[in-house]
């Protein structure tokens, strides 16, 4: 028998634990967060792999800043999570500079091949691009993005930079639980694309969760990358394999698509949210669309409404379809096309188009407004000691992209330019030497001038919906970085898209569980067709700084394979 105090204490432990309507394991803290945040003074990294997390932590104990543990976290990822990033993909990210106090940011993404014409593409039902064809190959940036990146806010040679992942690509690492079922799932797909099965079937099919996975040809093509720098990638061998690797497969690539690439330092964009800032990469990327978003959402007092409140999911959801009309509409490469920014940007078109919103029905058709009046991606964060902070997203565009593979490098071809419209009218259609509209996007927020946090929010047409939704929990809710990310999501799906399609039927709406059922219900009653939408709710990721003690604080949640940890 226990003692009389032990068996108080179990009789309180007993109560505080007996179930009740909105009862939960947790004892502090909001009941459906999987783990309170990781705390640190020194650095913190978040991302969707373990070991690339170590790897940060490495660079970083070696003296390397938030930028360069930010690549070698990027790099060990293009061995570990080749399912969603690679050297044949492209790269954002925005860099909080404590030096200069300023928010910089990087464009690393590729271009159409020169040869590239609308009327060479045999187009898909939809009139799309054919996703896994070499018609949707654009320049791949990511590297171009490495460099432009060490180059600014680098300390650290490259070469100790890139040592973890190579070592990690020579040795091998166990594949985790997600990105082994996003593999088998892409095996089915892929198997037969030139150079899959050679690169990423060893044995003859997708590694298995638990067994080891080595990409000796990756460990040479980075190791070309720490002795020869950029140049390497975009004028030298890796280009030449690449052009080889196209010239056999039906690509447009040439050598001259490569030598004239080059990453570009952009002016962030941005907005407020009752009093947050919310920072973004300009277009052609989706940045936009958040902050468009949170314009929309800041004319209405969600804290009062509640999360448990159809009202409060009803409104989130018409105001994504508005946003994404615009979207849809608007964003194209600004090189080509004048995109009205700032207009969109305006709290007076915000107000505008949150009018539109009817709460009593879900809206079927949207058209995009007129400004002038008024899968798979991974994500990382990182913060050093001395106050730099970045906010990194690099994606293969779906999944393993396109699915070709280039043996002799080891890494894969991304499809971004599966994003283009073949509609010669549209802003965003196909042209030679022009950059397709991008859904990568990395977040940033701060506080009265003073960084605050790095997220993102992975997946497609879940980004922009996915960081609107965090930054709600954030700023309306009170959540800490944790808590916002496990908050359970929605995602809607079918709205207009930038490659030309459009929405009639209202698009499918998908709610995580957790969302209670009566809300499931009111939906259901005004309108939106609910849909199940397992694996779809993206993958988040966060570091934020406290302005005050410095201290750090890392998030991530377990809808992927990741951690946050810091020192």
């Amino acid at each position: 028998m226990p003692t009389r105090p032990l068996a108080a204490a179990l009789a309180v432990l007993t109560l505080c634990a007996a179930p009740a309507a909105s009862a939960a394991d947790r004892v502090e803290g909001q009941p459906f967060a999987t783990r309170s945040v990781v705390l640190a003074r020194h650095g913190m990294v978040a991302a969707a792999h373990p070991l690339a997390v170590q790897a940060g932590l490495e660079i970083l104990r070696k003296g390397g800043t938030a930028a360069d543990a930010a690549i070698a976290v990027n790099a060990a990822l293009t061995v570990l999570e080749p399912v969603a990033c690679g050297l044949g993909g492209d790269l954002f990210a925005l860099a909080w500079d404590p030096r200069k106090r300023r928010l910089d940011g990087l464009n690393a993404s590729g271009r159409a091949p020169l040869a590239a014409r609308r009327e060479l593409v045999p187009a898909t039902p939809e009139g799309t691009i054919p996703p896994y064809t070499p018609w949707a190959w654009t320049v791949p940036g990511a590297a171009s993005g490495w460099f432009a990146l060490h180059a600014r806010h680098g300390r650290l040679p490259m070469a100790t930079i890139l040592a973890p992942a190579i070592a990690l690509a020579d040795e091998g690492a166990p594949v985790p639980q997600h990105i082994a079922a996003a593999w088998k799932r892409a095996e089915r797909v892929f198997g037969q694309k030139p150079g899959f099965a050679e690169v990423f079937l060893p044995g003859g099919r997708a590694p298995a969760e638990g067994e080891t996975f080595r990409n000796p040809a990756l460990a040479r093509t980075l190791r070309l990358l720490a002795k020869g720098g950029e140049a390497a990638y975009y004028r030298g061998p890796i280009a030449k394999a690449i052009v080889e690797f196209s010239r056999a497969n039906g690509g447009l690539f040439e050598l001259a698509d490569f030598a004239r690439h080059r990453a570009d330092w952009v002016e962030p964009i941005s907005t407020t949210y009752r009093g947050v800032q919310v920072h973004q990469i300009p277009p052609p990327g989706q940045g936009v669309v958040t902050l468009t978003l949170l314009d929309l959402l800041e004319n209405f007092d969600l804290a009062r409404l509640g999360r448990d409140s159809p009202d409060f999911w009803h409104l989130l959801v018409e105001a994504k379809k508005l946003a994404f009309a615009d979207r849809a509409r608007w964003l194209a490469d600004p090189a080509f096309e004048k995109v009205p920014t700032a207009a969109l940007l305006s709290k007076a078109y915000a107000k505008q188009r949150a009018a539109l919103v009817d709460l009593g029905k879900a809206a079927q058709v949207v058209p995009p407004g007129d400004p002038s009046v008024g899968s798979d991606t991974t994500y990382l964060a990182v913060a050093d000691g001395d106050g730099m902070m970045v906010s990194l997203i690099q994606s293969n565009y779906t999944g393993f992209g396109s699915g070709y593979a280039v043996p002799s490098l080891g890494f894969g071809l991304h499809n971004r330019g599966a994003q283009f419209a073949l509609d010669a009218k549209h802003p965003n259609r196909l042209e030679p030497g022009k950059r397709p509209f991008h859904t990568i996007i990395p977040g940033f927020l701060s506080r009265d001038g003073e960084p605050w946090c790095a997220f993102g929010v992975m997946g497609g047409a879940t980004q922009p919906q996915g960081q609107a939704q965090i930054v709600v929990n954030l700023v309306d809710f009170g959540m800490n970085a944790q808590e916002a990310g496990d908050a359970p999501r929605f995602v809607h799906d079918g709205s207009p898209e930038p490659t030309g399609t459009d929405m009639t039927d209202g698009g499918r709406l998908a709610l995580e569980r957790g969302v209670p059922e009566a809300v499931r219900q009111s939906l259901a009653a005004r309108g939106h067709r609910l849909v199940e939408a397992k694996g779809q709710y993206g993958g988040y990721q966060a570091v934020c700084r406290d302005p005050r003690s410095g201290v750090l604080s890392g998030a991530s949640e377990s809808r992927k394979d990741g951690h946050a940890a810091g020192y």
